[in-house]
């Protein structure tokens, strides 16, 4: 697949060779960045390795992309100074280099903002390669939106950083289709038979695990293609440990859950429509098909400062990021009396450690082979953490990531850069995965009433 700047040249004409150079938060996003340009050349300025520094200790995401990137600037220089142009090593790919010139001879940054920061360096060095190669393009990568603004006041072409970046937002999969004036018949046939064949809906090429509400006026039914008996079969509406689904949309996440040939689920909504409490249910209802039940969410760092800032240990640190996860597992617990069954299986789950809760960082480097993994808050993964995520699959392992895409916490995704948005569009229509758009708000009128007016 040729990434989007070799695109970019095949469609446009190139007239002059490109420089790319690459910002801090380009490098904290996809520690393999260097290898998306194709046959241009990339400039790393020495203030990146230096602001790189300062990241590459810790347990964090961003600490781990720091490391591997710096290995692989190690690697490629082993026998070279960092100061030449240093072919990158895959085929028809161009050069890198370290620059250590960060003061032009026309702009200053550090002037013209009044302040000589890493940001102002960076763009005093994209300033310096324009002068010192006039007949080459050269363009600051940053997902740093301040700095591309900041970037284009001096006339430097600034973009973002495109590999794992969706184009079209508005045609992102949504898992499901309403049909409207399906025969009443046909709609009859399924609910005695359960399963119709697509070509008595006019579907010619049909999704793998794609959901449908056909309806004729009041009448409807909820039904799946199921890619291994290729028929379009009825989905019922189930409870799991006493969650009952409230709409069409849950009634389908449940299903995909508990469907024990779909490895791979994503659930993408709104606050209050039920993503997380779906999955922690569904799971639970499945757990005797697992010897373990993960949930998992990253940490995101209020006001983007470092756990460390709070009080207290590790624990105490970490209780507020964990807090909404152990509020589903509450309600679900209070769907039983203390004396129940499954009350007591979900405390026995917790104090054997078959059911955990925990920060991201901490399943890291742990075997995910005959687990349940509920990736919440996935909307704040990169591309290639949640790569890094699926890839840690092992024999008998469903993975759920559930988020909303247009609630970001972190500086430097975006709705459509986000490592959720970024797998919904490129494992659709897998025989093996499920998506669902959840809609409608099921919280609170409320809560209904906060997203849609504020």
């Amino acid at each position: 697949m040729l990434s989007p700047y070799k695109l970019n040249d095949l469609l446009m004409p190139r007239k002059k060779k490109k420089i790319f150079v690459l910002d801090t938060s380009v490098i904290l996003y996809n520690h393999n960045a260097i290898y998306s340009f194709e046959d241009n050349d990339v400039a790393i300025p020495i203030t990146v390795l230096e602001e790189l520094d300062h990241f590459k200790k810790g347990n964090e995401t961003k600490n781990f992309e720091t490391r591997e990137f710096i290995r692989i600037m190690d690697r490629l220089s082993a026998n070279s100074s960092l100061q030449n142009w240093i072919p990158i090593d895959r085929p028809n790919h161009g050069k890198f280099k370290v620059v250590m010139q960060e003061r032009a001879k026309g702009l200053d940054a550090t002037k013209i903002f009044g302040e000589n920061n890493a940001d102002h360096r960076i763009l005093n060095t994209a300033i310096s390669l324009s002068e010192e190669f006039p007949g080459s393009k050269v363009t600051l990568v940053t997902k740093d939106i301040n700095l591309r603004l900041k970037a284009k006041s001096l006339n430097i072409t600034a973009e973002d950083f495109q590999t794992g970046k969706i184009k079209d937002l508005e045609s992102l999969y949504t898992g499901k289709t309403v049909i409207d004036g399906v025969g009443k018949a046909l709609i009859d046939s399924i609910y005695e038979n359960d399963f119709c064949t697509p070509e008595e809906l006019g579907i010619k090429v049909p999704i793998p695990n794609h959901y449908f509400i056909l309806k004729n006026g009041r009448t409807s039914v909820l039904v799946f293609y199921n890619p291994i008996s290729e028929r379009i079969e009825r989905v019922e509406k189930k409870p799991a440990y006493r969650i009952t689904p409230r709409n069409a949309e849950q009634v389908f996440a449940l299903h995909a859950i508990t469907n024990s040939n779909i490895k791979l689920v994503t659930l993408q909504g709104v606050a209050g429509t039920g993503k997380t409490l779906l999955a922690l249910a569904a799971a639970l209802d499945q757990k005797q098909f697992y010897k373990q039940i993960y949930l998992a969410r990253p940490i995101v760092p209020l006001s983007n400062k470092d756990i460390g800032y709070l009080p207290g240990d590790i624990t105490e640190k970490l209780n507020p990021y964990m807090e909404p996860l152990w509020d589903n597992l509450k309600f679900i617990k209070s769907q039983f009396n203390e004396g129940d069954k499954e009350y007591n299986k979900i405390t026995d789950a917790l104090e054997q450690e078959k059911l955990t809760i925990a920060p991201l960082a901490y399943i890291r480097g742990r075997s995910i082979s005959n687990v349940c993994f509920i990736v919440d808050e996935a909307q704040n993964l990169t591309p290639h953490e949640v790569k890094t995520i699926i890839t840690r699959a092992g024999e008998n392992t469903k993975i759920i990531f559930t988020g909303d895409i247009y609630q970001i916490d972190t500086p430097y995704l975006d709705s459509q850069s986000n490592g959720l948005s970024y797998l919904i569009d490129k494992i659709k229509h897998h025989e093996i995965y499920a998506h669902v758009r959840l809609e409608k708000g099921e919280r609170s009128n409320l809560a209904n009433l906060a997203n849609e007016l504020l």
